[in-house]
């Protein structure tokens, strides 16, 4: 084998070594430029720019709110509602007295029993006496009645004792209506610093509470 054989061979040989070689070595890096150098140096004396966030503007509320403009007109004056109980009227007295109490701060709402007539009520009084002693004829009528002076119960007492659950049943629950009845009033009665300002017994409606709140505030103004 002659020399230029040998470096024939040998030349691919040394090329596969340099690409290996190249594979793990890094290159250097290029020399800086004069511009680079200019640049960098403008980099660094250039003067960075802080922009400072500025607090954010928020509306600011007065402590001394007016409601309704009227402020706080309602300090020192009374509402009295006097309202049916019985007739599930609590529920409007509760919204009306918490409509009354944001409108005009400082104001005093007392909710209070309408009671119902004189007679109405007396009346009531005795549905209960009534309701016990239907009952006890049911059950023991044939004891009461001798004792009466009756000889033999009336007829219409053997129809309640031929149903004597029924009987006693109905008793109660209607003698219960009766006396809720003669209890209620109907009544939603507003005062403003006793002062009548509306009555559902003269009005037989209920009052609006924008109606009930320019009402209140006419009477509080000329005070």
């Amino acid at each position: 084998m002659d020399r230029s054989q040998i470096l024939l061979l040998g030349l691919p040989i040394f090329l596969f070594c340099s690409d290996i070689l190249n594979l793990f070595t890094t290159s250097p890096p290029p020399k800086p430029t004069p511009n680079d150098h200019h640049n960098i140096r403008q980099f660094q004396t250039k003067p960075q720019q802080v922009h400072q966030q500025q607090p954010l503007q928020f509306p600011t509320w007065k402590s001394s709110t007016i409601v309704g403009g009227l402020g706080n007109i309602g300090l020192g004056n009374v509402i009295n509602i006097n309202f049916c109980v019985s007739c599930s009227y609590r529920g409007t007295a509760v919204t009306m007295k918490n409509m009354l109490e944001s409108e005009f701060p400082g104001i005093q709402v007392i909710l209070a029993n309408h009671p119902a007539s004189l007679p109405k009520r007396l009346l009531s009084k005795v549905v209960p006496a009534v309701q016990f002693g239907i009952i006890g004829i049911i059950l023991a009528g044939e004891q009461i009645f001798p004792r009466l002076g009756f000889a033999a119960p009336p007829p219409w007492y053997y129809s309640l004792r031929a149903n004597r659950f029924g009987s006693i049943a109905s008793t109660w629950l209607f003698g219960n209506f009766i006396q809720s009845f003669l209890q209620s009033s109907g009544a939603f009665e507003v005062f403003c610093n006793g002062e009548l300002v509306f009555s559902k017994l003269m009005e037989h409606r209920f009052p609006g509470e924008i109606e009930l709140r320019d009402v209140v505030g006419k009477r509080l103004a000329i005070r």
